[in-house]
């Protein structure tokens, strides 16, 4: 028998923009080195690979934000989403709505008007 799988732990939480800019600027360091010493036998292309390198690396730190906003910001519309469903789902405790095709929207609806006319009976008194 195998013993109970524990809960994954959360996601680690990383800086990838730092990350980026790393790779970035050891792409740069690599054209200077590059430059300063010469390619081997005179191969350009070596040059062109790191500028590619610079390029892309400043793309990702220019997008990397952008994505992350943008993840974080659908990640809230679907807890939202859920959280909504999960109130569709739970009847308030005073009483379930009446009818079969009624809502809880209906309930709360409801409960409203039954609150208001208390308060304006409580009012007269």
């Amino acid at each position: 028998m195998t013993p109970p799988r524990r809960p994954d732990p959360p996601p680690m939480r990383t800086n990838d923009v730092r990350v980026a800019l790393a790779g970035t600027v050891a792409w740069a360091v690599a054209l200077v080195v590059l430059l300063v010493a010469g390619t081997p036998s005179g191969d350009h292309w070596w040059l062109w690979v790191c500028v590619t390198g610079i390029v892309t690396g400043l793309f990702g730190v220019w997008y990397i934000p952008r994505l992350q906003a943008g993840r974080e910001r659908l990640e809230a519309a679907r807890a939202a989403r859920r959280e909504a469903a999960v109130e569709d789902a739970v009847l308030p405790a005073d009483g379930a709505p009446e009818g079969p095709g009624a809502t809880r929207q209906d309930a709360v609806a409801e409960a409203s008007e039954t609150s208001e006319t208390s308060e304006t009976s409580e009012a007269d008194v």
